[in-house]
Formats: structure tokens, sequence, C-alpha cells
């Protein structure tokens, strides 16, 4: 028989009560509810429902998910749905991939005050782009941009940037005519980054006047405005880091590549090699290595890998992915069916859909096929959390 994989959930039920313990005071009401989600997914503690195969009539039982946007193992279908949606929006333009950065001093100051500069970082990296790309020296055009805010790097740690997918042109100030970039080359990223720092730095400096930071720890000393001015100067001598490039792969692999991140965080659990009590395994990726060093395994103490995945647990509606330019929500199609007719561009096929009624008569079934024949499983009845029902021959952990 195959070995169950290793999740997160596994080592937050075995290990999680006594880091909660050892920490009590130091974690967050939002960080304690994604333990309690995580450790009860795919739980009776959740409830679920029993299916029957339709050819083998093998019984199956398949506990609810939690659907807690932190949890490694749920999403997936949000995730899929969300690709598929922005597949279906891609116009026949080449696309740039861009990334905006923050040095680790700010990202220092982020993990204390997450809402306001992980805002900040998502409104002024958008801006940024809007602005240059509206400069008749640069584009003269109204650019498009979808945004997804990551805040980790391969070891957990806490590390916030925003990556962008952009089609290589905009519209007209008139939306009359669509401007497209030149070959390979979309907007200069010293220009970009050159902007995107002052941004960035001003709207620090206006946060810290109104009050809306919190410092802690050594930190306490920056809530004077002197020493927090005095901080933010040399951080105006440096380059950010921008990055901005057509992707080799093309739109899709950007966008298949941010589905992976769209709806989970920090870890998923196929990097998981194995845990005790004293530490945990798992897989990381050394960005700045080529070659047989880039995919190595990092041990960390079993507490510090509690401790960095509840880092990136995100303020309570605070907003992953955004939408700017013409790929705005509120005006998003429209604006997507006048840049086709521009570009003289049908929309894509809707062939194979089926109507809203389609299904009124098929049985509920769930997407995992029978373990034992491959069959459709069709689910015949549901139970309520907490309750156990008759265990059938075969107990999964996956949720409908």
């Amino acid at each position: 028989m195959a070995q169950a994989r290793l999740e997160v959930a596994d080592i937050f039920r075995a290990h999680g009560p006594a880091w909660r313990l050892a920490n009590a005071g130091n974690i967050s009401l939002d960080q304690l509810k994604v333990m309690s989600a995580i450790e009860r997914c795919r739980t009776a503690a959740l409830g679920g429902h029993v299916t029957r195969c339709e050819d083998c009539a093998h019984e199956h039982i398949a506990y609810n998910s939690c659907r807690n946007r932190h949890c490694p193992k749920c999403q997936a279908g949000a995730a899929k749905a969300w690709l598929a949606a922005r597949e279906a929006e891609l116009l026949p333009v080449r696309y740039f991939h861009l990334v905006f950065t923050l040095p680790k001093p700010i990202a220092d100051i982020a993990h204390q005050n997450k809402r306001e500069i992980y805002n900040l970082l998502m409104r002024v990296s958008a801006d940024t782009v809007i602005r240059i790309a509206a400069d008749p020296k640069h584009l003269g055009a109204r650019v498009g941009i979808t945004s997804v805010l990551h805040t980790w790097g391969s070891a957990m740690t806490h590390h916030p940037h925003v990556h962008m997918i952009v089609p290589g042109g905009g519209l007209s100030a008139d939306s009359t005519k669509w401007i497209a970039c030149r070959r390979n080359f979309f907007l200069s990223v010293r220009v970009l980054s050159r902007l995107y720092r002052r941004l960035i730095l001003e709207g620090l400096a206006r946060l810290h006047e109104a009050g809306r930071l919190q410092f802690f720890g050594d930190r306490t000393k920056f809530a004077d405005p002197a020493v927090f001015h005095a901080f933010l100067q040399p951080l105006r001598k440096i380059d950010w880091v921008v990055y901005a490039k057509e992707p080799f792969a093309g739109p899709k692999a950007v966008l298949a590549y941010l589905s992976r991140y769209t709806h989970r965080v920090a870890i998923s659990n196929s990097r998981l090699i194995r845990f005790d009590a004293d530490s945990v395994t798992f897989k990381v990726k050394k960005y700045r290595v080529n070659g047989a060093g880039r995919h190595t395994t990092m041990t960390l103490a079993t507490g510090e890998f509690i401790r960095r995945f509840l880092t990136h647990v995100l303020p309570k509606g605070q907003y992953r992915i955004r939408h700017y330019g013409f790929f705005g929500n509120g005006n998003r199609a429209a604006n997507i069916a006048r840049i086709r007719g521009l570009l003289g561009a049908k929309p894509p096929s809707r062939e194979g859909t089926c109507g809203e009624n389609d299904n009124d008569h098929v049985p509920r079934t769930i997407a995992l096929p029978c373990p034992c024949c491959g069959g459709r499983l069709i689910i015949e009845g549901t139970f309520a959390p907490a309750q156990h029902p008759r265990a059938p021959p075969e107990t999964n952990r996956t949720a409908a």
C-alpha cells in the first residue's frame, strides 16, 4: 500500500497544541483560526458524505474541507476556476511578467504592519506601471494589470512582492486605438524602479505621519518621526528590484504559475519530506543557483516551521488578487471586447459548455474516481460535523 503523503495538517495536529501553549500571547486570532481550520480539514470534525461507485458498488467516505484560503490542501477548484477565467480573457498580443519587490528593511516593517504595507505595495506597484505607460515618452497608453501578492520565498521567509501579468500595449486616451509596445520591450525597468521607490517611500512617510504604522520590539524607536526619517534616507539611494520580461513560454505559463499561489500560502504539501518532534525537512529551491544545487532540502526546528508558516497568514479581508487599468473589475468585460474588436480578434469559443439546467437530473457526483475501479462516485448521503458514519472499506481525506 502506498504511504500516505505528509501534510502541514499532520504537523499542526501533532505539535500545534504544544506550540500554541509555548507561544501564548504572541499568536494572533487570525493565526489561531488558520491552525484550527487546517487541523480539522478533511476530518470527521467537519462532517462529510458517503459515496458509492456506479460500477463496482464500492462505498467510500469523503470528509469536508475547511475551505480556508491558507490551507495547503484546499481551494484547488477555486484556483482552476481563476486560471480558466484569466485564460478566457487573454488578448491576442504579447504579454509581460513584472515583479515588484520590497527591500528587506521595509519588508521587516511590513511584518508588523501587514495590512497597511501590503496595500501600499499593491497600489503603488500598479500605479507605477500605469503612470509610466501613460507617459507619451514611453508608451502613451492605458494598460491592464492583473496583480498577485506573494509574501514568501522558497524557505518560507517573509518576502513580500507582487507578480503582475500585463499585455504588451494599451488603449489610446480616447479608447479608439490599440497601441502596441516595442518587440521584447515593455517599459524601462530603470524608470519603473525609480518611480516605484519614490512612491513607496512617500507612502510610508504618509502612513507614519497619520499614525497608521505600529512598531514593536527593537523597532519601537521608529515611532519617533526623526528616527523613521533617518531610517528611510539610505533606501532612497539604493536600486530597488523590479523585473520585467516577456515570458519565454507565453502568458499561459505565467498564469499557470500564479494560479498555484492565488488560493494557497507558504508551502505545498508535496514539498514536505519528513517531520518529528524536533524538526521538519522539506524541499526548497535556490533561485540564485543554477544547475544541480538549485533544488535541495532544508530542515527547520518544528516550532520554527510553524512560526514561518503562520507568518504568511493574511489579515482578514486582505485581497491577494487585484486588477487595474482596463482590467478593472467594473469595466473589464467591456474593455476586453473593445480591444478584441480593435485587433480584429474573435472571442474564445464556448463550445462544450453546459447550460444552466443541463445537470438538473444528473446524480450528484464528486470529482475523484473510485479507488477500486476508477468509476464514478455518486453521493448517497451526508453526515454532520463530529458524527462518525459506519466506516466503509476505505476512508478518504479528500474533499468533495
